[in-house]
């Protein structure tokens, strides 16, 4: 049974944006409505997929307001725990956006390419070998102009969120990973310019699945 490790932020763990807006904690979307949950029900039973999500993670970035968000920290954890691993999918890089990281695009698409070098040297797949990667640019943050908190935290997070492909896909090329651009496919809810609402999970879910598909895993 071909297993798949799903390693991303808030989008990945589900929170979902209407919900969380009238509520004092983060509320998640049910399981079979996040974007995991689509594609484990369109991949089938004879598929594992595993969903590893935390709000607010980084790629490498510590955040001093919100520690234990740094993805290279945490990644190695998931790859030993649920390991043997046919494949990672990393969907990381919107909360690097935030203005405290400083961080242009190519910063940001190093910092992802760090991570698919820390999959690749794990020995988490069948047999010791390293799992497969897709790499998954995320989608358009904000805009943030009707959000006066988020542009704040987000500044021109929108603007250097749209130059994301462009620095992401080299990264795939070069380190020979499988390559995946959330932003023609989905759209940020405008409650908050940063979540996905259910018909944007089943969206990205779908797209998911079929790029599994095209993997040839089993």
């Amino acid at each position: 049974m071909p297993a798949i490790l799903c390693f991303g932020d808030s989008n990945t763990w589900g929170y979902d944006p209407d919900a969380s807006a009238v509520s004092p904690v983060p509320v998640r979307h049910p399981a079979g409505v996040r974007w995991t949950g689509v594609l484990a029900a369109a991949l089938g039973t004879g598929w594992e997929v595993v969903g590893a999500g935390q709000n607010g993670r980084t790629t490498v970035f510590e955040d001093p307001h919100h520690p234990g968000r740094n993805g290279r920290s945490a990644l190695p954890v998931f790859l030993d725990t649920f390991k043997p691993l046919d494949l990672v999918i990393l969907m990381l890089g919107t909360n690097d956006l935030k203005t405290i990281f400083h961080a242009p695009p190519g910063e940001i698409a190093a910092g992802a390419a760090s991570l698919i070098r820390l999959i690749r040297h794990s020995e988490s797949g069948p047999g010791g070998t390293a799992p497969q990667v897709l790499l998954v640019c995320p989608p358009q943050a904000g805009p943030f102009d009707h959000l006066p908190e988020l542009s704040e935290k987000f500044g021109q997070g929108h603007a250097r969120s749209l130059r994301l492909p462009g620095a992401y896909r080299p990264v795939a090329d070069q380190l020979g990973c499988d390559f995946l651009d959330a932003q023609p496919i989905v759209t940020l809810s405008p409650v908050d310019g940063l979540h996905f609402d259910a018909a944007q999970h089943r969206l990205l879910g779908e797209a998911m699945a079929t790029a599994v598909r095209g993997l040839n895993l089993c």
